[in-house]
């Protein structure tokens, strides 16, 4: 009891998945409920149990929202911290760090279903004797095997060297591989019994049938009716369960749940509280979470449903999760309205064709004299907004990424300086036709498609891409080819805004450093240095100077390619002067970098103290960027030259009109 008193815990709960997975979207992992209560709270009183008696919780922007839904537990001295920017898991260790120097730190994901014995973390980290320990699930029923990580970490205070004072820094892509190359050793250990870890609906069904297979601790008003502990059935003594009705365990019936005649549940299955599951419906491993009402003759099969949602008869759910819509009720009354109107199509014209000339006649003459434009783009507009809903989570991927990569952080500039271009460009896209193309709805087939395949293979890349191929095929759909060729290079630049895929960037970033290595030395020797050249450590003068791979020159590359991207779209050349500047981006990208390595080898063997040369190095990078443009103004200037007649025998003419006009005549 004693040791567990130095132990702190850090809870990281994650921010929420925008766009995949509705209720994810709506409610954070965290606050999904088990059996009534959320599964944070059930993890912090398990820790509390186990006389865990510091836990702070990390959070990105929804502090607030746990604090008042979470319950406190007295035995535990709980803090929030809520991050304002994305920290990263090791980040949020950084942050969450104490004074103690021999403090232990347990890391939980808030997603646990089934918290571990904290004794049984201990023992595996204390094993290993590392100062890093990795839990994952096992596999299998002896729980020998490897499975997938379990969102539990247990780190020695020594873990804090090797994180960054400050930014986004994550513990699997950041810290593993620092403190790797540190020499330091990560040990790997498995858990006996699945944690029930989960981020989305898939996760929690599976964290929520290992549960209820597992002998839970139930409350005292849910008694088991039939079946062994694998296959029980709890109901409790205040809910209703017609004689009619199968229940399949394992499975949870709570307080004031209805199970009507004719209706079969089959677990892994919670019924919440007050859930009525209407006559003859079929319910199998889902979770209904208090207050829904299924109408009869539903089927609902591996589904989440949100609380107080509302099924209506004869409705089939599979593999989702369904948040809870207030306007359920409108749209269901909405659906009557059109079936009427259906049915009497003639009349129902006859009655608001008055009504719509009203309408018509209360619209300002700018939208009556432009109707044929401005109803497309109305329609784009409202497009816009589907297509920002429909790839929040890509887009904030994006976002996360710009943030966190010095590589791709000009990614960010990219949308502003599209809509900065097509502004520009505002005159000659108003004078486009407007029509709409049916070939648009298969290019948008088949950008989802491309989505698709990226989400299923966990190929980041072409789930980006997609947006791309998205908004080129929503362009064509409403607006037509026309405006597509005119907007067409500005879609190709919104391809800078992506990353490389990972594999490019993997064969490119080795060689790119050892260029950078070689040809510093280059520039070295040729000024008088005498170099010696260790792999990527340049000695110079007996200082050693170390090219990271950070300094391999991707950086600048992106960025000055973002930065001629701009100026070729703007400037009113020749499409072969544009497409020379636009390849130039490379060498010039390249000789900057080359230059800036060769000076802060230079400039550190005359600098002293890590400030100044941190400094330095920093800020070396961005001075290269008036180099750039200048390169980029002279290669302008140089093509006008070689490429433009002179004009001076044509002055000579014009001034021959005008001063000497009698004596020409």
């Amino acid at each position: 009891m004693g040791r567990k008193q130095l132990i702190k815990v850090i809870i990281l709960v994650g921010s929420r998945d925008f766009g995949r997975c509705p209720l994810t979207s709506k409610l954070p992992t965290a606050l999904w409920p088990v059996l009534g209560k959320p599964v944070l709270e059930r993890l912090l009183s398990s820790l509390a149990d186990q006389g865990i008696r510091q836990a702070t919780i990390c959070s990105n922007g929804n502090g607030s929202l746990l604090a008042k839904l979470i319950h406190p537990d007295n035995r535990l001295d709980m803090k929030y911290l809520d991050e304002p920017l994305p920290a990263g898991t090791a980040g949020c260790i950084r942050d969450a760090a104490g004074d103690e120097t021999d403090a232990l730190y347990l890391v939980f994901s808030a997603g646990i279903i089934c918290p571990p014995v904290i004794d049984v973390l201990i023992k595996a980290h204390r094993d290993g004797q590392s100062d890093l320990t990795v839990m994952f699930n096992p596999v299998n029923k002896n729980g020998k095997l490897q499975g997938e990580p379990a969102g539990i970490y247990v780190c020695e205070t020594s873990i804090l060297k090797h994180i960054p004072i400050a930014g986004y820094f994550d513990i699997k892509e950041g810290l593993i591989p620092e403190m790797l190359r540190a020499g330091k050793t990560i040990h790997a250990a498995t858990l006996p019994n699945h944690a029930g870890n989960f981020r989305d609906r898939q996760g929690y069904l599976f964290g929520i049938a290992n549960y209820l297979r597992g002998r839970p601790k139930l409350n005292s008003d849910l008694k088991a009716c039939k079946g062994d502990d694998s296959q029980a059935v709890w109901i409790s003594a205040n809910a209703k369960v017609e004689p009619e009705a199968r229940i399949c365990g394992p499975t949870v019936v709570m307080n004031g749940a209805h199970i009507s005649s004719g209706a079969v549940v089959l677990g892994p299955a919670i019924i919440g509280m007050n859930v009525t599951v209407g006559a003859d419906s079929v319910v199998v491993n889902s979770v209904l979470w208090d207050g829904v009402q299924v109408g009869s003759n539903c089927q609902i099969r591996r589904c989440v449903l949100d609380h107080n949602t509302a099924l209506l008869a004869n409705t089939v759910e599979e593999e989702k999760s369904i948040p809870f819509k207030q306007k359920g009720i409108l749209e269901h009354l909405a659906n009557q309205a059109l079936k009427v109107k259906h049915n009497n199509a003639g009349k129902m014209q006859h009655e608001l064709q008055p009504l719509f000339s009203k309408i018509n006649e209360k619209l300002p003459n700018w939208i009556q004299s432009r109707k044929t434009r401005f109803v497309p783009w109305l329609a784009g507009g409202l497009v816009l907004i589907a297509f920002l809903w429909c790839y929040k989570a890509g887009l904030a991927d994006l976002w996360n990424l710009w943030h966190r990569s010095d590589e791709y952080s000009s990614g960010l500039l990219v949308p502003f300086l599209a809509v900065y271009i097509l502004w520009s460009r505002r005159m000659t896209i108003a004078q486009c036709r407007i029509r709409p193309s049916v070939w648009g709805l298969f290019a948008f087939i088949a950008a989802q498609v491309v989505r698709v395949l990226g989400l299923l293979y966990m190929y980041s890349s072409a789930e980006r891409l997609s947006i791309i191929l998205t908004i080129a095929a929503l362009v064509l759909l409403l607006f037509g080819w026309q405006l597509l060729r005119k907007v067409s290079t500005v879609l190709l630049f919104l391809c800078l805004m992506l990353p490389w895929p990972n594999r490019v960037q993997t064969a490119v970033t080795l060689p790119l450093q050892q260029w950078a290595t070689s040809s510093a030395v280059f520039c070295l020797e040729m000024v008088g240095y005498e170099i010696i050249q260790e792999g990527n450590v340049i000695d110079i003068g007996g200082i050693k100077v170390a090219v990271a791979e950070a300094c391999n020159g991707l950086r600048m590359i992106t960025a000055f390619f973002v930065i001629n991207g701009l100026v070729v779209l703007l400037v009113k050349r020749e499409w072969w002067e544009k497409l020379v500047v636009l390849i130039s981006s490379l060498p010039i990208a390249l000789l900057c970098n080359t230059i800036r390595l060769a000076i802060t080898a230079v400039f550190f063997t005359i600098l002293e103290g890590e400030y100044w040369e941190k400094l330095f190095h920093d800020f070396g990078g961005y001075a290269m960027m008036p180099l750039a443009l200048a390169a980029m103004v002279a290669e302008l200037w140089l093509l006008k030259k070689l490429t433009t007649l002179p004009d001076e025998e044509e002055a000579i003419i014009i001034t021959r009109q005008t001063g000497e006009k009698s004596q020409r005549q």
